[in-house]
């Protein structure tokens, strides 16, 4: 059967989804009780839109370990991990202590604790940032970030890539996988509104550009010159599945960026802590202006951290630009990042994701080639994604070209099969600490049995 889209491909696809929908919606009848109650107090039935999905939202019951239960009592090797945030796993013995002793002493104060200075430290040595600020969430940092970048240029433009997500704030809901007829020419795309109720004028502040294309960067700061403050860029694009910087492409925006007295800011929200220690600053050797994280550092708790240059970070030092909150370093979310780092993030976990990535890696890589699939497989450190395109994706316009029927079918397959993915063509999986080989296997031999039903 041939598998490069043509009718009978896609009838199979549509059968087999068909057959796979009906036993998803069987294993779980609890989960369709429990959003459809939902529906009756919030938009989608769920608290985040991210988490609305076909068929209907798993609404989970409890986890452990590298494993979770849904509502249903069907367990799951977890390889959604809260969108990256569980690289720690569920409920892990360091992180659960860390949480119960702060918790016995006080959660809050808004006044720092000595957590917050060692978080600083390491973190510091991580990423190659002297100083650091705190808040709750990746988009508050990306915010943050923004501000900063504009407080210490003096101009107002972002320049950012075309489909990247760096939070529910404003300034960066531009051009958020836009829609194909809405999105202009591959050369100098449009900026475009991520939803309703983004003010015009903030949008016209956003330029936006592929990624992997240098002469575009060189473009956009000749079309605006003077006006730039910053290119804010995910260092491995994690919105459209995992696309990886071509070699030089990080280096070039840097290079780009201070000619032009602009900052170059790293949106490692989803690559902070995952792909190496480091992050994407170690893994492609290229230190930003400016780093934001979140997720992974916090164990599982509402986290987020911003690194800087000193002579940006003085900004907030002397009060010019404004960084502040009542939850920011917060006393029991830096028990647990202090935990996070110190004790379950070290050289050992890293050899265990290098470990993991190779049974996963290649037992995908056998089941493509065997079942001569037109799809190829990513993997650093704790994360990966399978690609369904024969061809490297670049950027967003080659993402376009996936036929999202395979993932959303290779999505059910995991689901009934006792492996819980993100819902979406877009994700990667995350693995974490306390996964196993037999974890990663269970992926593999659910993908090769979905791969002999398609070329059955």
């Amino acid at each position: 059967m041939s598998m490069t889209g043509d009718a009978p491909a896609s009838a199979r696809i549509a059968e087999l989804t068909a057959r796979e929908e009906e036993e998803f919606r069987r294993r779980r009848p609890r989960s369709h009780d429990l959003v459809e109650r939902a529906r009756r107090h919030s938009p989608g039935g769920v608290p985040s839109s991210f988490q609305d999905s076909p068929p209907y939202p798993i609404f989970v019951d409890r986890g452990q370990g590298s494993q979770v239960w849904d509502a249903d009592g069907n367990q799951y090797a977890d390889f959604h991990n809260g969108f990256g945030v569980n690289v720690v796993g569920h409920a892990h013995p360091a992180v659960v202590e860390a949480i119960r002793r702060r918790a016995g002493d006080g959660t809050h104060f808004a006044q720092p604790t000595e957590d917050f200075i060692v978080v600083a430290e390491e973190l510091s040595r991580r990423f190659q940032q002297p100083q650091w600020r705190f808040g709750n969430s990746g988009t508050e940092t990306t915010l943050d970030a923004i501000r900063m970048a504009r407080g210490f240029t003096g101009r107002e433009r972002v320049v950012k890539i075309e489909a990247t997500y760096h939070g529910h704030h404003d300034s960066l809901m531009v051009s958020v996988e836009p829609k194909p007829e809405l999105m202009g020419p591959a050369d100098a795309p449009n900026s475009v509104p991520q939803s309703e109720g983004i003010p015009k004028a903030v949008v016209e502040l956003v330029t936006v550009i592929p990624f992997n294309d240098l002469e575009a960067a060189e473009r956009a700061f000749a079309k605006h010159p003077g006006e730039i403050a910053c290119i804010i860029v995910e260092p491995a694009m994690m919105n459209i599945g995992m696309v990886l910087p071509q070699a030089g492409y990080l280096q070039g925006l840097k290079e780009i960026a201070h000619r032009h007295q602009a900052l170059l800011i790293f949106d490692e929200v989803k690559t902070g802590v995952t792909l190496s220690s480091g992050g994407a600053t170690e893994t492609f050797s290229v230190v930003p202006d400016i780093v934001c994280l979140a997720k992974a550092i916090g164990g599982g708790l509402p986290c987020g951290a911003v690194g800087a240059r000193a002579d940006v970070m003085a900004l907030v030092a002397e009060g010019r630009v404004s960084q502040m909150g009542t939850f920011n370093g917060n006393a029991l979310t830096m028990a647990a990042s202090r935990a996070t780092l110190m004790e379950v993030l070290t050289p050992l976990a890293y050899a265990h994701f290098e470990a993991l990535d190779e049974v996963l890696r290649g037992g995908l890589e056998r089941v493509i080639g065997e079942h001569e699939l037109p799809f190829h497989v990513i993997t650093i450190g704790a994360r990966g994604c399978v690609t369904y395109r024969r061809d490297p994706v670049r950027n967003y316009r080659d993402y376009l070209q996936i036929d999202k029927a395979y993932s959303y079918l290779s999505w059910l397959y995991q689901s009934n099969r006792g492996v819980l993915m993100a819902p979406g063509a877009e994700e990667n999986w995350t693995l974490s600490v306390q996964h196993t080989e037999a974890d990663v296997q269970r992926y593999v031999d659910n993908f090769e049995e979905m791969a002999r039903a398609l070329r059955s």
